[in-house]
């Protein structure tokens, strides 16, 4: 069983408001791990970005200038000025660099909306950050740091592996 479907059928049973707080914090911590993240963005720092999960009922909304996350319902209606849309471990395997962007677009694995040259500033300043998420986000564990890092990682493998 694939791991988004162990997490879309809670994600669209809970409120937002957790949900948006835990997203948040991970954002946050990421964004501690790499302080310079939006800095090649350039004139597109002020665009709002939308990342569709196309097997997990949310939206998530970054707004580089903030830099600030928000979630919403897929129902929702939501304004952005470029947009991804992608299975969830796609959109994280793209977010670490471990996946070729463009093949997975021309495959249509991939759907881009909006602002397109945003979009590619924004794959820019990805591919300078070395995103490891269970590294930089397996701090979060504290003494547990060393575990969290391993499932974590582990979990990877294992989605990566699902994905191809």
């Amino acid at each position: 069983m694939r791991l988004t479907s162990l997490l879309a059928m809670p994600l669209g049973a809970l409120p937002i408001i957790p949900v948006q707080h835990v997203a948040r914090r991970l954002f946050q911590r990421l964004l501690e791990a790499h302080p310079d993240l939006f800095d090649r963005l350039g004139e597109y720092r002020g665009c709002r970005f939308s990342f569709t999960p196309t097997d997990l009922p949310l939206i998530f909304l970054v707004e580089p200038g903030g830099p600030t996350l928000s979630l919403k319902r897929k129902r929702a209606v939501v304004s952005a000025d470029a947009g991804v849309e992608a299975p969830l471990v796609m959109l994280l395997a793209l977010l670490e660099g471990r996946c070729d962007a463009d093949a997975l677009f021309f495959s249509r694995d991939l759907q881009v909306s909006g602002d397109m040259e945003a979009i590619l500033a924004l794959r820019n300043a990805l591919d300078d950050c070395d995103i490891d998420l269970p590294r930089d986000l397996s701090q979060l564990g504290g003494p547990l740091a060393p575990l969290c890092a391993k499932f974590a990682t582990e979990v990877r493998r294992r989605a990566l592996k699902e994905m191809a």
